[in-house]
C-alpha cells in the first residue's frame, strides 16, 4: 500500500463512514481498483475507522460532555439511561467480534461479488422505511438491542452500519434525529476498542505487519479524520430530512457495478 493509496482510501473511509453506503464496502472496492491486496488491509481498515470514530467525538462533543457529567452524578437520569442503551446495543457486535474474529477477517479479501451483493442488500434495507410512517418514538432498551443486532450484521463489507442501524431505528418508529444520534454514538466504543486492540497487537509484534508502513497508517488516519468530520456534520442534516432513498439508489448502482466487475476483473 502506497502513501497515495492510503490518502485516497482514508478519504473514502471518512466520506462513507457516516453516509449509509457502507464504508467497508467502498474500502474493499477501492482496494481492488487501486490494486491494494495486502494482508494488512484489516489493520488499515481498523485504523481509519478509529479516525472517523474520533471525528464523531468532536462533532458530538457537547452531547458527550453532558452524558459524562450526568453519569458522575450517580443518579438515574436521561444520560444514564442513554448510556445503558448504548451498552446494550454493543452486546451483539461484541459477541460476534470475539467469537468470529478469524471468520470476519476472511471477508476483507477484495471479494467484489460479496461486497456488491451486500451493497444491493443495503439498498433494499434503506428502501424499506418508506413503507413505514415516520415515527416520533424514542430509543428503548429492547429497540437498542435490535439496533445492536443490525450493527453486528453490518460487519460484512457492503452492508452499511449507519444504513442498517438508522433504517432499523426508523422501522421501529424512532424519531429521525434520535435515530441518527444513537446510530452515530453507538459505534464509538466498539470501533475504538477494536482499533486499540489491533494497534496493541501491531506494536507488540510489528514483524507480522511488516508489509505496511506506519507512515501509511498515519496518513490514512489523518485523511479519514478530516473527511469524516465534514461528512458527519453533513449526514446529520441529511437524516433529519429523510432522504435515504437517494442512498438506496446509489448503493444499488454501485453494488450492481461491483457484481458485474467481479466477473470481469
Amino acid at each position: 500500500m502506497t502513501w497515495i493509496d492510503a490518502l485516497l482510501l482514508g478519504i473514502i473511509q471518512g466520506l462513507t463512514e457516516f453516509l449509509p453506503v457502507s464504508s467497508s464496502g467502498h474500502l474493499e472496492i477501492g482496494s481492488v481498483l487501486l490494486g491494494v491486496k495486502s494482508s494488512n488491509h484489516l489493520l488499515f481498515a481498523l485504523i481509519v475507522h478509529l479516525a472517523t470514530s474520533l471525528s464523531t467525538l468532536v462533532v458530538f462533543r457537547k452531547e458527550i460532555v453532558v452524558i459524562i457529567v450526568d453519569l458522575f452524578k450517580f443518579k438515574w437520569n436521561d444520560s444514564t439511561k442513554f448510556a445503558s442503551q448504548i451498552v446494550i446495543s454493543m452486546i451483539p457486535v461484541g459477541i460476534v467480534g470475539l467469537l468470529f474474529e478469524s471468520e470476519i477477517e476472511t471477508f476483507f479479501t477484495g471479494n467484489l461479488l460479496l461486497t456488491g451483493g451486500m451493497l444491493i442488500f443495503t439498498s433494499a434495507l434503506l428502501f424499506i422505511p418508506r413503507f413505514f410512517r415516520e415515527g416520533e418514538g424514542s430509543v428503548t432498551f429492547m429497540k437498542s438491542l435490535l439496533i445492536g443486532i443490525a450493527q453486528a450484521v453490518a460487519i460484512v463489507p457492503g452492508i452499511s452500519r449507519s444504513g442498517s442501524t438508522i433504517a432499523t431505528a426508523l422501522i421501529l418508529g424512532i424519531e429521525r434525529d434520535k435515530a441518527a444520534k444513537f446510530s452515530f454514538l453507538m459505534v464509538l466504543l466498539p470501533i475504538i476498542g477494536a482499533s486499540l486492540l489491533k494497534a496493541k497487537n501491531y506494536f507488540e509484534a510489528p514483524a507480522i505487519y511488516d508489509k505496511i508502513d506506519s507512515g501509511v497508517l498515519v496518513l490514512g488516519f489523518t485523511a479519514a479524520f478530516v473527511s469524516g468530520y465534514i461528512a458527519c456534520n453533513w449526514m446529520v442534516r441529511i437524516v433529519k430530512k429523510g432522504k435515504l432513498i437517494y442512498f438506496s439508489i446509489y448503493c444499488f448502482l454501485v453494488g450492481f457495478i461491483a457484481v458485474l466487475s467481479s466477473f470481469i476483473l
